[in-house]
């Protein structure tokens, strides 16, 4: 399963994305300066929220497309996609990092770009120039 070493390489090789600490600490990696995956460490709203099928590992957070994007993914596999309260409304989706396969979360993390990357940029990186 996925580790961070996995994130950061995979972010990096994005064109134009850059990795830095957040205020708490917690890595996060943008492009153009919007972020598009970044660690996003459980709160205690979170844990309240989520009660006992709160997890217990690493939390990755990725931008997507829509919140009908985020809607699937969840009811694709719960065992890996999850929300709190504090994402209602927020086109993004919080990720058990120690249960997604490196290949989805490839995947995952470069639409995570796509949503947030320049258009003429995502146009050049997706050959549809």
């Amino acid at each position: 399963m996925a580790t961070w070493d996995d994130v950061r390489q995979i972010a990096l090789a994005l064109p134009e994305t850059t990795e830095q600490a957040s205020r708490e600490g917690t890595a996060q990696w943008r492009v153009k300066d919007k972020g598009f995956v970044w660690e996003r460490p459980l709160r205690r709203g979170d844990l309240e929220a989520l009660g006992t099928s709160a997890p217990t590992g690493p939390v990755l957070a990725a931008r997507v497309p829509d919140l009908g994007a985020k809607e699937a993914l969840i009811a694709d596999d719960e065992s890996v996609y999850f929300t709190t309260p504090h994402f209602n409304g927020y086109p993004a989706v919080l990720v058990r990092l120690d249960r997604i396969p490196v290949p989805e979360l490839e995947e995952l993390i470069v639409e995570a770009w796509l949503a947030r990357a320049p258009k003429r940029l995502a146009a050049e990186y997706t050959g549809t120039v």
